[in-house]
């Protein structure tokens, strides 16, 4: 759900037949040779979604649905009653868990990635995923930004073999003139603006399931009193990295991100696909 945007941006159409930022993903992710896609939704949200998607590409890829609902995976009497958000990603990703046996990506359905973050996630989980490696598309922050106002950003830091230390979670990032900064309770700080950040590109073994129950057994309880806690998948990730042998890769992208945070973006994203299929990279129709 979009509380900034105003409206359910992941199925607003943004290309000239109707198509939304989750088509081309999908078209990315055919090309870059997945062979499913499972979309984690509301089950109130289902009708719309499978009206809209299963029959524009559903001949093209296998398509699952599963659903997050307040109650899977949780104990009802540690759901405070007062509660309506959702569980957060990574709940969300646990209730994807029946119907995912191999290595997988996770993506938001409302940013736009670029067909060579596909195209290196497939990569990786063919050749090089396993119970102990997992990865992550890199994106270079300033090429993530929105000139609407402030974003948040995972700042990725790295070893020297390009494996993840830690995400710096940024609240309040934007460009000021030549430079990009954030700001905090420190006041305004400057950061690289070719540091890798995370868009939520993750790459992982299906052993994540039953890390991801370990760490969601415990998290509603702990939470009674904050009826807006959410479980992210970035405490999945800080979590795995904690044993020794475990890894984050962190994959650069030269990919341009684009996303639809506020309602004044969704004019630049049109713009965007529109600059993309001049140039050939995408049809002027993806399905039809």
């Amino acid at each position: 759900m979009a509380s900034r945007y105003g409206s359910m941006k992941q199925v607003e159409g943004f290309g000239p037949n109707g198509e939304t930022i989750m088509d081309y993903s999908i078209y990315d992710a055919i090309d870059a040779g997945f062979g499913k896609v499972v979309f984690i939704i509301r089950k109130e949200f289902e009708e719309n979604f499978r009206s809209q998607f299963e029959k524009r590409f559903g001949d093209k890829i296998k398509v699952d649905f599963v659903f997050q609902e307040m109650d899977k995976h949780v104990n009802a009497q540690h759901i405070p009653k007062d509660r309506t958000k959702p569980w957060g990603t990574g709940h969300a990703i646990l209730c994807a868990k029946e119907v995912i046996n191999e290595p997988f990506a996770v993506i938001n359905a409302d940013d736009f990635y670029g067909n060579d973050a596909f195209q290196k996630a497939a990569g990786f989980l063919i050749n090089e995923c396993d119970p102990h490696t997992w990865a992550i598309i890199g994106y270079q922050l300033d090429k993530t930004l929105s000139e609407n106002g402030t974003v948040s950003r995972g700042v990725c830091k790295t070893d020297e073999n390009g494996n993840l230390t830690a995400i710096n979670e940024r609240t309040k990032i934007y460009r000021d003139h030549q430079k990009v900064v954030y700001e905090d309770e420190n006041g305004i700080t400057e950061v690289d603006q070719n540091s890798p950040v995370s868009m939520n590109f993750w790459c992982f073994h299906p052993s994540v399931f039953a890390l991801a129950g370990e760490m969601f057994k415990d998290f509603p309880e702990k939470n009674m009193d904050n009826i807006k806690a959410e479980f992210f998948i970035p405490l999945l990730g800080d979590e795995f990295i904690k044993t020794k042998e475990n890894n984050i890769k962190v994959i650069p992208t030269s990919a341009q991100w684009f996303g639809v945070t506020y309602k004044e973006d969704a004019p630049v994203v049109q713009s965007s696909i529109r600059a993309l299929i001049e140039d050939g990279v995408y049809p002027d129709s993806l399905w039809w």
